[in-house]
């Protein structure tokens, strides 16, 4: 079984990395990070016209009808380029659920303005701190009309529509489509640890809410496209766990101490060991996942699972090193050490906690366990 990728993949991956070493670079992401501005525009406008942003979308809804992989290989490199764009939302979020769970009209409404960066999408769960459970939601819909606050969300300040989870009553979620231009959606910024990446506090107040998926089946279906975002998510996180590593090891083969480069010492050889194993087993599990996600294999939940705890942990331990190797001048704003760490503790937390992953994984294989005895 052979899990690397072809070479018309990895000519993909070098090109979109050629791109966005020009397009992306310190400057842009600071741009963003450091003004009001909701995204990189022009790099937004750039990735859309290479095509990226419709790589995994069907040719006849305007994509270019690629495939898992070749998305896998884009992400990760808008990873390590930490490109400050509303890709994830728009792409592995908004756009997996009209795939998932859209019927044609909708599908053929939405995913060509989607694929062509026209139009941003994004998710709306969460409504607060915890895990976003049934008994959480409290946002409702009656009458084809949302009610409810929404917070944080991912790149809502920008995104043109949402998808929405919201109890239809007795405590069953389902999903729905809003227009955030449309009456009756009010929005205000949230602060968070990585401005490069905006957020949003959505407040909905009788908005016209267009069903997506069966009724009652929101939670079935926010499952799947979690899972496929999952393993998505981990190549931006292998993505930026790289950029870190390359970024010390160039830092310890220059800096001098003692007439000598620190990466000589002993204690330095050791964390930047460290690093690469971290970084190596993620990416290890990252393929293994993109080989269930192109496949639909069994072993998908799992490997979503498995991922995404790997990638979490190594983009933190690769980013957290990062500054250690730098010493003091790794804390100051003129690096660019915090940017990494930024955004490894933004997507740490971008599709539920590290506990919440960790919990998945357990629960998967136990029952998988149980079911193969």
């Amino acid at each position: 079984m052979n899990f690397d990728f072809s070479d018309e993949q990895k000519q993909l991956k070098e090109s979109a990395r050629r791109y966005l070493e020009k397009a992306s670079t310190t400057k842009e992401v600071r741009a963003v990070l450091e003004s009001d501005a909701g995204h990189d525009a022009a790099l937004w406008k750039g990735l859309a016209e290479l095509g990226f942003t419709g790589a995994a979308i069907p040719e006849e809804h305007g994509g270019l009808g690629l495939g898992y992989l070749e998305l896998c290989v884009i992400a990760e490199e808008l990873g390590r380029a930490l490109a400050p764009v509303p890709f994830s939302s728009s792409i592995f979020l908004f756009a997996e659920f009209l795939k998932l769970a859209g019927n044609d009209a909708q599908k053929a409404k939405y995913l060509p303005s989607i694929a062509s960066g026209e139009k941003i999408g994004t998710l709306a769960l969460s409504e607060g701190p915890g895990e976003a459970t049934a008994a959480r939601i409290k946002a409702s819909v009656s009458g084809g009309v949302l009610t409810g606050t929404k917070l944080p969300v991912a790149d809502g300040g920008i995104a043109d529509h949402a998808v929405v989870a919201a109890s239809e009553g007795r405590g069953a979620i389902s999903l729905f489509l809003v227009d955030l231009a449309g009456s009756g959606v009010a929005r205000s910024a949230v602060k968070t640890v990585d401005p490069s990446r905006k957020y949003a506090k959505i407040e909905f107040n009788r908005a016209t809410a267009e069903p997506l998926g069966k009724s009652g089946d929101g939670l079935r279906i926010l499952a799947d496209v979690m899972d496929r975002a999952a393993i998505l998510t981990a190549f931006e996180q292998v993505g930026g766990s790289d950029r870190a590593l390359m970024m010390a090891r160039d830092y310890a083969l220059q800096r001098m101490a003692f007439g000598r480069p620190i990466g000589s010492f002993q204690a330095i050889k050791h964390m930047l060991a460290d690093m690469y194993v971290s970084a190596t087993l993620a990416r290890s599990n990252a393929y293994y996942a993109a080989w269930a996600l192109s496949t639909e294999a069994a072993e998908l939940p799992v490997a979503a699972a498995t991922a995404r705890v790997s990638a979490t942990q190594a983009f933190q331990h690769c980013s957290t090193n990062n500054i250690q190797v730098h010493g003091g001048m790794g804390f100051t704003w003129a690096f660019d050490c915090h940017l990494l760490y930024r955004r490894s503790n933004n997507l740490a937390l971008s599709l539920g906690s590290q506990t919440h992953w960790e919990n998945q994984l357990i629960d998967r294989m136990r029952r998988r366990n149980a079911a193969a005895a």
